[in-house]
């Protein structure tokens, strides 16, 4: 498989909030933690020598509890943050030194946010708050209707065009930012707490929805979410924070089989692991002695299907394809070995 180029690098970087952060610094990089520093300095280590590749066209999802960093990460990308320290490039561009001008620039036509609470303008119509990116450019009123409209219907919202946002529910609300932001062509798109606003029914249609524009658009998507299932099912490489450090980063599958740390191992024991783990991250390779299957499962098939399909029978091994091709095979019973959660054993 061909690596996908680096969008965005974050190195070193480090955010301290107080009246003298670049004092607080110095004990941060010797590695006073997060409580330590406010006990006994009184700065917030917001972040703490994040180290961070976030790759063309994928998802990356960054996650946490409140207080874990992951608002003031996504905040520094476009500089809405300054850091106490480190480097963000785009493309080889050092974020950190782009003029205002520049910024702004960057921040109109290669980045787009989409916030937790909207933020639409109430006295314009969907048309109108889909269509501004396009009308800050100075494009012209028939041309970026037209595109705008495009983006409409792709989010399911043609007919409410001359609607305003109080007539909208909070779902099309949001699906007009996700418009907003699609219609200004940008690079990067940033998704802070984007659906968490929103009831469990209409989150889970606004996943979908996303996974489904991502399959044609393959933009770069930076998502934030302190909800484990919509990261492990948005993700294609998750990042875990808590006090401003990264516990564990990577594909979101190897990380649910394999936490690095007791943080990480709570964090995933109550998930549904047979739905949500799939029959690529437990599969055997393929092995000439093993030619008789019960049957055939798909590559990025989840558990709980396979296991409908055996009955629950432990002894039957299946046939794994990808696009009409084998590419390996399942044994039932490492499919129910898998459904455990490994116990990490803590030396202290």
């Amino acid at each position: 498989m061909q690596e996908k180029n680096v969008k965005i690098s974050i190195r070193n970087l480090y955010k301290i909030f107080g009246d003298d952060p670049e004092t607080a610094l110095s004990f941060a990089t010797q590695g006073m933690e997060k409580p330590e520093l406010l006990e006994e300095h009184n700065h917030v280590l917001g972040l703490k020598d994040i180290n961070v590749d976030i790759h063309e066209g994928e998802i990356t999802v960054i996650m946490g509890l409140s207080g874990s960093g992951k608002s003031t990460l996504i905040r520094h990308i476009n500089r809405l943050i300054e850091p106490t320290a480190g480097e963000i490039k785009m493309d080889d561009i050092d974020i950190m030194h782009l003029s205002d001008e520049e910024l702004r620039v960057m921040r109109q036509t290669k980045m787009s946010m989409v916030f937790q609470k909207f933020a639409l303008l109430p006295h314009r119509t969907v048309m109108e708050n889909v269509a501004l990116s396009l009308e800050l450019r100075g494009m012209k009123a028939k041309q970026r209707e037209q595109e705008a409209q495009k983006w409409i219907e792709k989010v399911e919202l043609e007919g409410y065009e001359d609607s305003y946002p109080n007539q909208c529910s909070g779902g099309m609300q949001q699906r007009v930012g996700i418009a907003r932001a699609l219609t200004s062509n940008s690079e990067v798109m940033l998704m802070d707490e984007a659906f968490s606003a929103l009831d469990p029914i209409v989150r889970t249609n606004m996943q979908d929805l996303l996974l489904r524009l991502q399959q044609d658009l393959k933009k770069t998507i930076i998502f934030i979410t302190h909800d484990l299932d919509e990261a492990l099912k948005l993700a294609d490489h998750l990042i875990i924070l808590k006090d401003g450090y990264i516990v564990q980063q990577g594909e979101p599958q190897h990380i649910l089989l394999n936490p690095n740390d007791i943080y990480i191992e709570e964090f995933v024991s109550d998930i549904n692991r047979a739905r949500v783990l799939r029959v690529r991250s437990i599969m055997s390779e393929i092995d000439p002695k093993v030619t008789t299957f019960a049957g055939q499962v798909d590559y990025n098939d989840n558990l709980e299907n396979v296991i409908a399909l055996s009955k629950g029978d432990t002894t039957k091994v299946f046939q794994v394809m990808q696009d009409d091709r084998p590419v390996g095979y399942l044994k039932m019973k490492d499919l129910f070995k898998a459904l455990v959660p490994r116990i990490i054993i803590d030396d202290d």
